[in-house]
């Protein structure tokens, strides 16, 4: 269960505004990365149904909303594009985002982050903490994975009206059999991220097809 623990401990050293930062959508084959965090002051009530957003229902999710909203001092929401993504890579826009969500806040004195030690320019070193599965041990971390995830089904949801038949509106972009399947059948949309699975395959096969039907000069 997510706790205020980690928060307290940079609390008592006089780290009274901590962030906790989380992002979605990794792993999708179309659609932005999407970060959000949530700024905790010593103040702030613990939200005991905060979990992990991965366990919780699209309908858990999306109540739970409000009352971070109302609960914690702040919330910020970043993205990179896919044109960011292709550019940068998966990693490094991730980073991106998170800077852009971080940037919303205002000022902050510490950030926990989600995931593994962090190597990039983007995160300015001694005033974050990565912590493994962060989600699920940092209220301020779990707060944001569904502000981040919440944030971003919408957006795929808005999208699958433009481009029906990929099913974005349940599988959020995520490489699902659906998704493959309409991807063969329907093609590449700009939303589809170049350099992943099952994308990356079907541009090969694209070009591939372009250059066999050149004439020989």
């Amino acid at each position: 269960m997510p706790s205020l623990i980690r928060e307290k401990t940079l609390w008592s050293q006089g780290l009274l505004r901590v962030a906790g930062v989380d992002e979605v959508g990794m792993a999708a084959l179309a659609g932005p990365v999407v970060a959000a965090a949530c700024l905790v002051t010593p103040e702030v009530k613990l939200i005991r149904r905060v979990r992990d957003s991965k366990i919780l229902t699209r309908l858990q999710r999306e109540e739970l909303v409000p009352e971070i909203r109302a609960r914690v001092a702040a919330v910020g929401i970043g993205a990179a594009s896919v044109a960011e993504i292709d550019r940068l890579n998966i990693y490094h826009a991730s980073h991106v985002a998170m800077q852009r969500a971080l940037r919303q806040l205002g000022a902050y004195d510490w950030v926990l982050v989600d995931g593994r030690k962090i190597n990039d320019p983007a995160f300015e070193p001694g005033r974050h903490t990565e912590i493994v599965k962060g989600d699920t041990k940092s209220f301020a971390i779990a707060a944001a994975s569904i502000i981040a995830k919440v944030t971003r089904d919408r957006l795929m949801e808005r999208l699958a009206r433009k481009y029906p038949g990929y099913g974005w509106e349940h599988n959020c972009g995520y490489p699902t059999p659906d998704h493959r399947s309409a991807l063969r059948e329907l093609g590449l949309t700009p939303f589809h991220r170049a350099d992943f699975g099952t994308v990356r395959m079907l541009r090969l096969g694209e070009q591939l097809h372009l250059l066999a039907g050149l004439s020989p000069t």
